[in-house]
């Protein structure tokens, strides 16, 4: 089966779709692009099955060139054969062409290649034949030389070749891993004298089945012992792995019997065994690392697509001890109004001075929200600003954010270059304002690493990580659109299309003419050509420009089809622009989505897509998701009581639960199996970041700072 053929199967395409797009891919088009733009061609397939598609071409392809070099590699040695190339041809994972290459594959000095050196290869031959006639002694005679003094020695290397033959078998490797998996166990042992041992002691004289062990567990596993708090083992019950080697090696001869037993109990042990111990506990952490990067991914979407709150001055609150509080103000648009630095926190506490700073800032520019970050004295600051609202004149409310990263961005290139007199802290404040104003245009600014809503991902594979995490913010970025005019270079560069320079280049273009007018300008951009154009124009706005459709997703491309489809039920233009279009669903439903599909030359999927920018031109879809849970009170971790129901928003969901900002700066858990009444194998499949739940208090932990909670029979609506 081709590469085609394969995808097609695997992801339930037609052939004709598959082969589109590998096409679209190959020619440089991006997943945003060919997800959104060229839906006949392969579907309607969304971007993560876009992008995992992607991946698994790039596995496909590698696993062929990895085929060829095998098989080039044995040609040239002169032991190509028939079953090789069928072997060869069937191996489905890079692991299995491997073990087919494995006794082809030139080895550093083994036992085994010593023995063959001294010429004993075919006295293992005859050993392995197992012949009813052979007597190992008598035949080992005919083998000593200077090199090979003894019949001892003899015996010892054959042994030592026919022990490598057995490891190296293919389809005994293959068996055995797959037992491995079935019957095998994890085991952990802690190391008492270890320093942080205590974290790890969950894992003492730890036993669990290799196929039960997830993925969180797993990672916590590899870091107790890299950190030597913890001896990891994989155990399988050795007779019936000896069983499996003896069905393939082992004949039935009195002559060879104990021999043979010490042959495969030297494979087993010294070859065998611990490569296959590798191999599993590399696969477990394979599958546990694309596990965590999956949640980061979960985790990252939604946060990212948080609803932005628009047209509000907000102040960016910093909390701080002894430092004091750094305090921006930011209006509409983003733009700094002001900074100052307030001391309410121990241990100045200067409560009433900091009152009338911050109060005077509020009457002055109209602040409509007050910002807080999360870390180090958010708690004293909450608590500060819940008695500074009391204060004010006109009605104010507070939020608490994740500053998660807000430290990275302040003092990195890009936080320099966008504010060079401001110092790291002030930085911070402004990029606290900002995430709760537009989280997405603000957190794209931050490595995506440092966001802080997955587990693990220090240990994770760097680059796997950022290539995966880049990919969703591209299509968080690419789903919402951009406005040309308004949006920083940093929110540029992720558009189909663009890169940072090219970027750069639009904010100085639009610069140097006072802001672009339409897309078609896009072509005067240096270094923007028309690859670029056709991949980049649909996502980006031109807000109040020459062209109501380039206020929308609707591409270029399309605007002939557009004009046709308004002229074929009289609308114009003005009618977009106006919002006079409610009608035009019936109208086209009326006379045939299929037929007007076809007079406007498009396909039925581009007109059902179009058909919803043209009613609302300008729309950003995170409107409809969850807004930031706003308050004017306080509520403390003392305050909490076992049975007390109270409103949250949900900030991180890992394997084993969820945890909850219920507005005590500690987060609450809800463990798994506190979800849902129905079973569920992943809170992720009720859960999900930024949403709103009901939870109940089950324990309060003061002294370990931990809150158990409880969504069971509390009624929130968990589909929302």
């Amino acid at each position: 089966m081709d590469i085609i053929q394969k995808l097609a199967s695997e992801f339930g395409l037609k052939t004709e779709y598959s082969q589109n797009i590998i096409n679209l891919i190959d020619e440089g088009n991006t997943i945003p692009f060919i997800a959104r733009y060229r839906k006949e061609m392969h579907g309607t397939c969304d971007d993560q099955t876009l992008r995992a598609f992607a991946d698994r071409l790039k596995y496909l392809r590698n696993l062929n060139e990895e085929k060829a070099k095998v098989e080039k590699t044995i040609t040239e040695q002169g032991k190509w054969t028939e079953e090789l190339r069928v072997a060869l041809e069937n191996a489905n994972t890079m692991t299995e062409v491997e073990d087919i290459y494995r006794p082809y594959k030139p080895k550093r000095k083994t036992r085994a290649s010593v023995a063959i050196a001294k010429g004993l290869e075919p006295l293992a031959d005859i050993l392995q034949a197992q012949s009813k006639a052979f007597v190992i002694e008598d035949e080992a005679k005919k083998y000593i030389t200077e090199e090979v003094p003894s019949v001892e020695e003899a015996i010892a290397g054959a042994k030592d070749i026919v022990a490598e033959r057995i490891s190296d078998n293919a389809e005994l490797r293959k068996e055995l891993r797959e037992l491995l998996v079935k019957k095998g166990f994890v085991t952990c042992a802690l190391d008492r004298e270890a320093e942080g041992n205590l974290t790890y002691e969950t894992y003492d004289n730890f036993k669990q089945e290799v196929s039960k062990l997830p993925s969180h567990r797993i990672l916590a596993i590899n870091r107790g012992e890299k950190e030597k708090c913890l001896k990891v083992n994989v155990e399988i019950n050795r007779e019936l792995i000896i069983g499996v080697i003896n069905s393939y090696f082992k004949k039935d001869n009195e002559n060879t019997n104990q021999i043979m037993t010490e042959v495969i109990d030297d494979s087993f042990d010294r070859l065998l065994f611990p490569s296959l111990e590798r191999e599993c506990r590399n696969n477990l952490t394979d599958t546990a690392n694309e596990q965590a990067i999956k949640m980061f991914k979960v985790n990252l979407e939604p946060l990212l697509m948080e609803a932005p709150l628009k047209n509000n001055v907000i102040m960016g609150f910093d909390p701080a001890y002894r430092t004091g509080c750094k305090i921006a103000v930011i209006d509409c648009n983003g733009n700094v109004l002001a900074t100052t630095v307030v001391y309410p926190t121990p241990p100045q506490s200067k409560t009433e001075e900091a009152i009338e700073k911050l109060k005077s800032l509020i009457d002055k520019y109209k602040v409509d929200i007050i910002s807080i970050g999360n870390g180090t004295a958010s708690k004293e600051s909450e608590i500060f600003v819940a008695e500074l609202i009391k204060h004010c004149a006109h009605k104010v409310s507070y939020a608490v954010v994740s500053e998660a990263g807000a430290s990275v961005y302040s003092a990195s290139k890009l936080g320099a270059q966008e504010f060079p007199d401001f110092d790291v802290s002030l930085r911070s404040a402004v990029s606290i304002a900002r995430r709760l104003q537009d989280p997405l245009a603000e957190l794209i600014k931050i490595d995506v690493k440092s966001i802080g809503v997955g587990q693990y991902q220090h240990d994770m594979p760097q680059n796997r990580l950022t290539e995966v995490l880049e990919g969703v913010v591209e299509d968080c970025v690419n789903s919402v659109g951009v406005d040309i005019n308004t949006a920083s270079p940093s929110l540029l560069s992720y558009v189909s299309g663009l890169n940072m320079s090219i970027a750069k280049n639009i904010v100085d273009y639009r610069a140097k003419v006072k802001g672009i007018k339409n897309r078609k300008e896009l072509l005067e951009v240096s270094k923007l050509g028309p690859k670029a154009y056709e991949q980049c124009a649909g996502f980006l706005r031109v807000v109040g420009g020459d062209e109501i459709l380039d206020n929308t997703a609707v591409h270029p491309e399309s605007y002939e089809g557009v004009k046709k489809l308004l002229k074929l039920f009289g609308k114009t233009q003005e009618d977009v622009k106006n919002g006079s279009l409610s009608d035009l669903p019936n109208l086209i439903q009326l006379k045939g989505e299929e037929k007007v599909a076809k007079e406007c030359d498009m396909g039925l999927p581009t007109l059902q897509d179009i058909q919803k920018e043209l009613l609302k031109p300008g729309r950003d879809i995170r409107e409809s998701m969850p807004k930031p849970t706003l308050r004017s009170d306080i509520l403390s971790m003392e305050d909490l009581k076992e049975g007390m129901v109270v409103s949250g928003t949900v900030r991180n969901v890992i394997d084993f639960g969820a945890f909850i900002d219920i507005g005590v700066h500690q987060d609450g858990l809800v463990h798994i199996s506190q979800i849902s009444d129905a079973f569920i194998r992943h809170p992720s499949e009720v859960l999900k970041v930024g949403q709103k739940v009901d939870v109940k208090i089950l324990s309060v932990d003061m002294n370990k700072k931990r809150i158990a909670l409880t969504m069971k029979g509390v009624g929130t609506d968990t589909a929302q």
